[in-house]
């Protein structure tokens, strides 16, 4: 099979570009031959691994003061947070002691009312024998208008009876005087 009809692959066209690109750059003379391009590759590789070492030198020492840093502002947040812890401790306690006197003083405020409110109804329930004896008195006039109103009955009944009575004397009181007034007509007549 002739080379031209022959399908090459992509590993064998890379192999052929690196084996003959340093050839076709010198000839083109837009590189250095290639043991001169070499060696200045070379020389770029170790500053360039040069570069990189101080990079990692300076990194190091960026990250181990980051690190005191760290342990500097880890101390500073642990010395905060303990004063803090300190300062609620105090605030805790401080309130604890104004809620005791809060609750002392809303103790005796409770008696103070409980005081008055004894006062009050003892008030209530003077007031409350006030109204009954009021109510007995009424009671007792009560009593004394049904006293007065059976009084005035048994007189009404008296005058009744008085009434009847005197009724009963005019009847005879006039029948005894025409009666009289009879024998006399008649003893005068007779006579």
């Amino acid at each position: 099979m002739p080379a031209a009809n022959q399908q090459l692959t992509l590993d064998d066209i890379s192999q052929h570009v690196r084996t003959h690109i340093g050839e076709w750059l010198a000839e083109q003379s837009l590189a250095k031959p290639p043991a001169v391009y070499e060696i200045e590759l070379r020389e770029r590789m170790i500053r360039v691994e040069e570069e990189l070492k101080n990079q990692r030198e300076l990194m190091k020492q960026g990250f181990d003061l980051m690190e005191k840093r760290f342990e500097i502002m880890s101390k500073e947040n642990n010395r905060r947070f303990e004063a803090m812890d300190k300062r609620f401790e105090i605030m805790t306690e401080e309130n604890n002691r104004r809620f005791e006197i809060m609750d002392k003083r809303f103790e005796s405020m409770r008696r103070e009312n409980e005081k008055y409110f004894e006062i009050v109804n003892k008030r209530f329930n003077d007031m409350n024998k006030r109204f009954d004896d009021v109510n007995k008195r009424f009671n007792d006039e009560n009593k004394r208008f049904d006293d007065v109103n059976k009084r005035f009955e048994e007189m009404n009944e008296n005058f009744k009876i008085l009434g009847q009575r005197i009724d009963r004397f005019v009847v005879w009181s006039f029948g005894g005087t025409i009666g009289m007034g009879s024998l006399v007509i008649a003893a005068i007549k007779l006579l």
